[in-house]
């Protein structure tokens, strides 16, 4: 089972490198598969080039999917991450 979640972004300069490079890091420590999609183009949470070919600014709309053994840790944790309510190093 895949468990999703379609959230707005309110990272304040957006997924930018520094940003992107902490969501990689953090997807990876999941076992899960790990997809986000933006205008329909959906690319694997666990590539930097593929989230930033993505362009994710503040206030776009992002959908997180993740399918595996820890699938709802791992959207609630990058979900929130990109809400801005979590930090990442």
């Amino acid at each position: 089972m895949m468990v999703t979640k379609q959230i707005v972004v309110t990272l304040t300069n957006g997924l930018h490198s520094r940003n992107a490079q902490s969501f990689v890091q953090r997807a990876l420590a999941f076992q899960s598969e790990i997809k986000v999609v933006r205008h329909s183009r959906i690319v694997d949470g666990k590539s930097l080039l593929g989230l930033l070919s993505l362009g994710i600014a503040n206030g776009n709309v992002v959908t997180v999917k993740a399918e595996g053994s820890d699938e709802k840790e791992a959207v609630a944790i990058l979900t929130s991450f990109l809400k801005n309510e979590i930090e990442f190093e």
